[in-house]
């Protein structure tokens, strides 16, 4: 493989073809980290900031210490690199249904993951984050009735565009009411999203939870020569009572 181009790893999944590049950009010392699944473009380090956006709008939801954090998606990282960086974090459990990325992470073959893999409050899971959230051992078969402070998810391209059928019924109302049964009072679910906000979306969380904001992450894109926007939805469950 030439320097500036290399393929780091190619697997065939049940989802499609997965692969893991490295490119340097044109007259830098910087290395662009890329992952495609099938026909989908997933991921680039190149464009990190809604997925730290994500993990750091969650969290300032939340108070107290010790918090417990899920995250559904692994991906390059990013998210969960982000919410270990605030201290208050005790345990954070990570979901991801492709074991090949969390073997990337645990070879040290992108960049957030020797922070991840040294972290003692940090397990990566290799399973299925929708059919965790469905069963009655939720995210700890140990402790099935496990509340947790925080569940942070980037797995679909968004809420209308999901990366396999069966993803569609968690954006539902029957999904995000799981998934506010699995906070504790006060506790707050994160979404990432490809597309613009979505008002019906925004809707269904509002019904599901106390609050639901649509958050629009702006950033620069020099590939296009133009600005780019994410959303981040976050909702939170009623506090609770003094």
């Amino acid at each position: 493989m030439s320097a500036r181009f290399e393929e780091l790893d190619w697997r065939s999944t049940s989802m499609g073809e997965l692969v893991l590049r490295r490119r340097r950009l044109p007259a830098s010392e910087i290395d662009i980290f890329e992952v495609k699944l099938g026909d989908d473009f997933l991921m680039s380090s190149m464009f990190t900031v809604a997925e730290v956006e994500m993990a750091r709008l969650a969290l300032a939801e939340v108070s107290g210490e010790d918090l417990d954090v899920v995250v559904g998606g692994l991906g390059l990282g990013y998210t969960a690199q982000t919410v270990l960086a605030d201290r208050r974090v005790g345990r954070l459990v990570v979901v991801d249904a492709l074991a090949e990325v969390i073997e990337w992470h645990r070879r040290d073959l992108v960049p957030a993951a020797a922070s991840l893999i040294s972290d003692e409050r940090c397990t990566l899971v290799h399973g299925d984050f929708f059919g965790m959230l469905r069963s009655p051992s939720g995210f700890d078969a140990s402790v099935p009735d496990r509340l947790v402070d925080a569940i942070v998810v980037d797995i679909d391209h968004s809420p209308r565009h999901v990366l396999d059928p069966a993803h569609a019924e968690f954006y539902g109302r029957d999904g995000l009411a799981r998934v506010a049964a699995r906070l504790r009072p006060g506790g707050v679910f994160a979404l990432w999203s490809n597309d613009p906000p979505d008002d019906e979306f925004t809707a269904l969380l509002a019904d599901a939870f106390a609050t639901a904001e649509a958050h629009v992450v702006r950033f620069p894109n020099p590939l296009q020569d133009r600005e780019a926007a994410h959303t981040v939805y976050v909702a939170t469950t009623p506090a609770a009572r003094p």
